[in-house]
Formats: structure tokens, C-alpha cells, sequence
């Protein structure tokens, strides 16, 4: 499996996840949104309209890098916001370990969270893809349909997403995401924990996802931080898979690195 192995601290962890295939090593993006952005630098955002689709909507396809916070959501916040955790909550938080992060274990890292790796987003008139090329090789569905959220939804590691245009912004609303599973540092959520993304484009390949994360049970009052990413046109996705939880291979099946036991 691509992944470290438990026993590693974090740091580690998140070190590893930041290799990507050395044949394609992407442009490090621009961060409009400043702090919490994963990578700086890189050439200026471009300006001019934007491209939209037959349906007059925005384009937003394409293979887009960046993010926010990766293993800490402070890091995301504004200079000198604390993370409104209760304190009852704050505990659960400080008493896990680095090795119960899904993320280390192979598993999907849930949502707003976004490991280092481009990632690609399909557009259909019924739905918004977000295909991952790291982490599990997963991805995520965005109902675009106007349906509800089911009465009788069972709780799963992305959740249940739908999104809906307000102008030139799609808003992505998602409940559902299973409580167990640790966001971020291993920042715990309850069962209410309710998410939502203004995704919209500054530039013509420039994009921000605004999140907001709403939880009554264990949060103070809701948190709001942007996600940054650039557009990268001549990127091609790779397959990379988690063999055995030691091995980064590539999509030949080279390993790229190789953990300690």
C-alpha cells in the first residue's frame, strides 16, 4: 500500500505524501489565498475571461494542485484565529495519535481534507467529479442535479455532496461523513459536522474553494478558510498505488521511496 507505516510520526507521514512521480513534477502553484496554501511561488495568475461550457456555466475541468492546510488546519486560518474546538472535544483531539490518521493507513482522508497530489475535476450536467490521484486513487461525487440530501443517509468517508450555482460560484454542501473519522491533525467531528465549499475561479486558472465547517457538537462556532489551487494544462495523472504501506511506487511499479520497518 502507498502509505508509511503507523509507528511514523506524522511529520513523516505528510513528508512522504508530498513525492509525486519524478517524470512529471507539476509547476508549484500560485496561492492567491495566502497562508495555508501548500505550495507558493510560480508565475503570476494570468487574466482575462474565463472559459465556460456549451451550458454557459464556468469551466472548472481540468488538473488543478494546491490546497490548504495537509495536516494541521490551523495552519489555514487567519493570524491569530485559535480553532473554536470544545474543550471536551479538544481532548479526544489531543489524546490520538499520529498513527490513527487515515491517511497513513491507506484510507480516503475524507473531506475538505486534500492530500498534496494534482487531483482532476470532471463536469457533467448531472454531476462534478473529483478524481485523486493520490491517497487511494479515489474520488468524490457532486450531485448537480437538485436533489436533497437523503433523510436516511448512511454516513460514508466523502459524505454526501450536492452543489448548485449562485452566479459564477458552485456551492457544494456535504453532510454524512462518517464520525470516525479523524479530519486533519486528528481533529475530531461529530455526526452533525456539516461542510460547505464556494468554489469559484479569480483567474482564468486560478481557483478558490472557501470552506466553512459547521459542527453544534463540537465546534464553538463555524470555521471558514480558503483552499488555493492552480490549473495545470500539460499535467498527466499517474496511478499511484498503496502497495504494502512501506513502498511509494510509481505507475510503472518502480518504488520511488522506501520506508523504514
Amino acid at each position: 500500500m502507498r502509505t508509511s507505516p503507523a509507528a511514523l510520526p506524522l511529520a513523516l507521514v505528510v513528508s512522504a505524501l508530498v513525492v509525486t512521480s519524478a517524470q512529471q513534477t507539476p509547476p508549484a502553484p500560485t496561492s492567491p489565498a495566502g497562508a495555508g496554501s501548500q505550495q507558493r511561488g510560480g508565475p503570476a495568475a494570468p487574466t482575462g475571461p474565463v472559459k465556460r461550457l456549451p451550458n454557459g456555466k464556468v469551466d472548472l475541468s481540468g488538473v488543478w494542485q494546491g490546497g490548504g492546510p495537509v495536516g494541521d488546519i490551523k495552519m489555514g486560518l487567519a493570524k491569530g484565529e485559535a480553532l473554536p474546538i470544545k474543550p471536551e472535544w479538544q481532548k479526544i483531539m489531543d489524546a490520538r495519535q499520529s498513527k490513527e490518521d487515515p491517511e497513513a493507513n491507506c484510507l480516503p482522508t475524507g473531506v475538505p481534507r486534500r492530500d498534496p497530489y494534482p487531483w482532476r475535476i470532471l463536469q457533467t450536467d448531472t454531476h462534478t467529479f473529483l478524481l485523486f490521484e493520490g491517497n487511494i486513487h479515489s474520488y468524490r461525487q457532486i450531485f448537480m442535479d437538485g436533489r436533497k440530501h437523503p433523510a436516511d443517509l448512511d454516513p460514508t468517508w466523502y459524505g454526501h455532496s450536492v452543489g448548485r450555482w449562485e452566479g459564477d460560484t458552485l456551492v457544494v454542501d456535504t453532510v454524512g461523513l462518517k464520525d470516525s473519522i479523524p479530519s486533519y491533525q486528528m481533529m475530531p467531528h461529530s455526526d452533525r459536522m456539516r461542510i460547505t465549499e464556494r468554489i469559484r475561479l479569480v483567474a482564468p486558472d486560478y481557483l478558490h474553494d472557501q470552506i466553512t465547517i459547521e459542527d453544534p457538537v463540537a465546534l464553538e462556532k463555524p470555521v471558514t478558510y480558503t483552499h488555493a489551487y492552480r490549473r495545470l494544462p500539460n499535467y498527466k495523472m499517474v496511478e499511484f498505488v498503496c502497495e504494502n504501506n512501506r513502498e511509494y511506487t510509481d505507475a510503472n511499479g518502480a518504488v520511488k521511496l522506501r520506508l523504514g520497518k
